[in-house]
């Protein structure tokens, strides 16, 4: 991250408002761009939407069970079970 003086980006007038509040000290400003959701880059919110209802399928119309789902998956039965009455 690269620091930049106030002075050069801010108008006089918002920087006096600004330093009413904080002056002297480096005040961090995030970007504008909302953040991504969990997983949206790596593709791993894809891969586990997918692979839950690969299960919800074969549990409801396979009438696969929860264990043999469970091992399948190398998910535990609990897990099975979120995934499956959610």
């Amino acid at each position: 991250m690269k620091y930049r003086n106030a002075s050069e980006i801010f108008p006089d007038e918002l920087l006096r408002e600004i330093q009413k509040y904080s002056s002297g000290e480096l005040v961090y400003i995030p970007r504008n761009t909302g953040r991504k959701d969990w997983g949206e880059d790596s593709g791993a919110r894809t891969f586990y939407v997918q692979r839950n209802l690969e299960i919800r399928s074969k549990f409801h119309y396979q009438k696969k069970g929860i264990d043999d789902l469970a091992a399948e998956y190398h998910l535990s039965p609990e897990t099975i079970r979120k995934i499956v009455y959610r």
